[in-house]
């Protein structure tokens, strides 16, 4: 049986990827990949269609990537997309990935909750999503206490200055993805977390689903006049500084969260005092200051904390079509029990001494 199936896949900041194909008795026939992006020689493009005939059609992205990289011949430059981005499109035109238009989208508005339920949402609403009990929602975190949120891979002792925490009575939480510490006082930083299936990034790599995931923050960020972009591995920043900083988690049921905290007033001087930012941290980041290494919103913009996050809302919806949303009860109730049973003891707090 003969089913002729179509993918698409745009580049950030580079171009459109197509690929039409069969599926016959499992493997990839007649494949044609096309797209307006840029490839030398001509003949490459047959190599790369040769390449992807008779691949089985469960062969995951990299190994689709690895097909083409590994049949193409030294001085063939491909200009505006890549292998990774030709293993999109067939994934997609397998329906073994998904673009942003498949899914329906809600919005979660800020609402003021303890840093650890925030956390315990993230590990709630990821696990609905990979379920199939909500949609793929982006949710605004809002809080009233100052808190350090450190990743989940991270030392509690290297990281927190535990002087500097009794003296501004910081509340320390552990999150479930990885990265860096963040410090949050009320207002002073925008922080989302979007829960999301894992067939949305499928194919790409982990950098450049970072990049994928956040598109629409660097669109929003561009419409308020700050010209943002990453740093990798998960930075985003501009020409002024560090804005903030980028997670990820995903789980075995498909689904994943990927979470972003950004600078919009901070107190670096309490900052510098809560955590132990070392050298060996700054030491490829061309500062020798903790201080001067973020550049928050506030200044960058002028606009109050309420103009960027309706902005970001509003980009969001009409980028998406998505739908505002709320937690439910029962979502907030299993925030809580997870509070109690794993984020606010001392056992998950310092797993990581």
């Amino acid at each position: 049986m003969t089913a002729a199936l179509h993918g698409e896949y745009k580049v950030r900041g580079g171009k459109l990827v197509v690929v039409d194909l069969d599926s016959r008795d499992g493997v990839l026939s007649d494949v044609r990949v096309s797209g307006d992006f840029f490839l030398e020689p001509d003949e490459a493009l047959d190599t790369i269609n040769a390449a992807l005939t008779g691949l089985p059609v469960d062969t995951p992205g990299e190994g689709i990537a690895a097909a083409i990289t590994a049949a193409l011949p030294a001085g063939v430059v491909l200009f505006g997309f890549s292998a990774e981005a030709v293993a999109v499109a067939v994934r997609r035109a397998l329906a073994k990935a998904t673009g942003w238009a498949d899914h329906q989208w809600e919005v979660i508005a800020p609402t003021i909750l303890p840093t650890a339920v925030n956390v315990a949402l993230d590990e709630v609403l990821t696990r609905e999503v990979g379920a199939g009990t909500r949609n793929p929602t982006l949710r605004f975190w809002d809080w009233d206490e100052p808190s350090v949120v450190i990743g989940s891979f991270q030392s509690v002792r290297n990281e927190l200055d535990p002087d500097g925490v009794t003296k501004h009575g910081i509340k320390v939480v552990r999150r479930i993805s990885g990265g860096g510490a963040m410090f949050m006082e009320a207002g002073n930083c925008i922080t989302y977390s979007l829960y999301l299936p894992q067939s949305l990034v499928d194919g790409l790599s982990f950098e450049d689903s970072y990049k994928f995931l956040d598109n629409w923050v660097m669109t929003a960020l561009d419409s308020l006049g700050v010209q943002a972009f990453y740093v990798p591995l998960n930075d985003i920043a501009t020409e002024q500084g560090k804005i903030g900083g980028a997670a990820q988690k995903r789980l075995g049921n498909g689904a994943m969260v990927h979470h972003v905290t950004m600078s919009y007033d901070i107190d670096a001087e309490k900052m510098v005092q809560v955590l132990r930012i070392g050298k060996e941290k700054l030491s490829d980041k061309g500062t020798r200051s903790a201080k001067k290494r973020v550049d928050p919103l506030r200044r960058q913009t002028g606009l109050s904390r309420k103009e960027i996050l309706d902005a970001l809302t509003a980009t969001f919806t009409e980028l998406y079509a998505a739908q505002p949303a709320a937690l439910s009860d029962a979502e907030l109730a299993a925030a809580q029990t997870l509070v109690v049973e794993k984020f606010d003891t001392p056992q998950w707090l310092n797993r990581v001494p």
